[in-house]
């Protein structure tokens, strides 16, 4: 074990002794790689410090897993090598059956951080953030479909979108879902029954972005176990079925510098300050570069349309849900203050490279004075051809072809992100489309209906 300061020590004992008190026999560590897929590794209790400080072994290839088993290889990503799989010990959680989990990074073998480890790039981002002297709090919206445990629809009950139906029918699975997320400190700020038949969504509530992204990863474990004890799966597939409304995973993003807001309390539209303009002037200009870190997927592209409520149409507007970028201004009825939405993000994202991609995008456009581009107050959808033309409005690409090319080539993601990534997410969407495109619709989703579930 690699040497450790006493306050570390300290902060290991308490965890060791919290865990025990707590009856855990086994923890945990998680990462999310480019496939949006979570690995894992786990270790008796007694062996939490060697997980927190030397950690578990771990092949490069774990970054370039795909979605049905098999391996991108890249230029530097080989089965020659290992990694070390880290926990972060301060973000331990108690699940019920005796686990606990934590949050993992991968590290190279000299203590380097891997470049390829969303985690570890998504806390570099947040440090040039506040470098910068900026504050960012994010907050996760997940949605998802319940199934059978072999995938399959539910069996036919009344449903009504938005209704009351659904919480009650399911009334004893969400019971049990929130005991579960309150035993491992997460207070639901909500959850209602969605549009799709067996849907739900639930907000998280804001925080740091590296923390935000642990707990809706941790969230996402607690609603599989507690759908298996129910006898039943979690579907976080883009497009579960065919024909109806997808699942998305929408991201909160609010900035703060020297205590101020950002997005409220300006000179601009709705009170958004001048650099708070140029930070969502840089996330509409930069999304088709990093659209294959939100949206690539062999899936992804069959949620996003016109008139789903998906942010297909590139640009943004006060509660403008058919805008990429969705403004909720400050007020008596947004506790949490002005912040914008990011609407295109679907659950086969990596959740940790996706705030990354995103918040770099908006320091980008800060430090290079961008505009706040002009408001779409309503339906881009209901405008013509040349109104959106001269509004400089667009739809954002549906090719999962398309969205990877955009991506391989993207100065601007590499510059801000890094190639490690770039490269390892273009291999594991490139192995998808060429392994599995001519599939129809229908084979897809029932395919892959549960590989970003756990």
């Amino acid at each position: 074990m690699t040497q450790i300061t006493s306050a570390e020590e300290s902060a290991l004992a308490r965890a060791h002794s919290d865990l025990q008190e707590a009856g855990v026999r086994t923890v945990i560590g998680t990462v999310v790689n480019a496939s949006g897929i979570t690995l894992a590794k786990s270790v008796p209790l007694a062996r939490l410090g060697i997980f927190n400080q030397s950690g578990m072994g771990a092949a490069p290839v774990w970054h370039v897993f795909t979605i049905d088993g098999g391996i991108a290889f890249t230029d530097t990503i080989t089965p020659v090598g290992d990694m070390r799989l880290k926990i972060d010990i301060t973000g331990v959680r108690v699940l019920q059956g005796r686990r606990a989990w934590a949050p993992a990074s991968l590290f190279e073998q000299d203590g380097a951080a891997s470049p390829a480890c969303a985690r570890g790039l998504l806390s570099d981002v947040d440090g040039r953030l506040g470098t910068a002297g900026y504050k960012a709090l994010v907050g996760h919206e997940l949605e998802f479909f319940l199934t059978s445990p072999d995938g399959s629809a539910l069996e036919t009950t009344p449903w009504v979108p938005y209704g009351a139906t659904g919480l009650l029918d399911r009334s004893d699975f969400l019971d049990d879902l929130l005991a579960a997320m309150n035993q491992a400190g997460i207070p639901l700020e909500q959850i209602h029954a969605e549009y799709g038949r067996n849907q739900f969504e639930f907000s998280l509530p804001p925080a740091s972005p590296v923390e935000a992204a642990d707990t809706a990863v941790v969230a996402r474990i607690i609603v599989g176990i507690v759908a298996r004890a129910h006898g039943m799966q979690a579907s976080f597939s883009p497009t579960p079925f065919p024909g109806t409304v997808g699942n998305g995973a929408h991201q909160h993003l609010s900035l703060q510098k020297n205590g101020q807001p950002l997005f409220s309390a300006g000179t601009g539209p709705h009170g958004i300050s001048g650099e708070g303009g140029a930070a969502i002037g840089g996330i509409i200009a930069g999304l088709p570069d990093i659209q294959g870190f939100l949206t690539g997927s062999i899936l992804s592209g069959s949620r996003l349309a016109p008139g789903t409520w998906s942010g297909a149409y590139l640009c943004w507007g006060l509660e403008n849900r058919e805008a990429s970028v969705r403004f909720l201004n400050e007020g008596k009825s947004n506790p949490h203050g002005a912040n914008v939405e990011v609407k295109i993000i679907d659950p086969s994202a990596n959740v940790y490279l996706a705030s990354a991609a995103i918040l770099a995008l908006a320091l980008d456009g800060i430090r290079s004075g961008r505009k706040l581009p002009a408001e779409i107050p309503g339906d881009p959808g209901r405008l013509s051809a040349e109104e959106r033309h001269r509004a400089d409005v667009r739809l954002l690409s549906d090719s999962p072809t398309a969205i990877i090319d955009t991506l391989d080539k993207s100065r601007l993601a590499r510059g801000l992100l890094g190639d490690a990534i770039v490269d390892a997410t273009v291999a594991v969407r490139r192995y998808e489309q060429r392994a599995f495109a001519e599939l129809a619709p229908d084979e897809l989703a029932q395919r892959f209906r549960l590989a970003w579930s756990i």
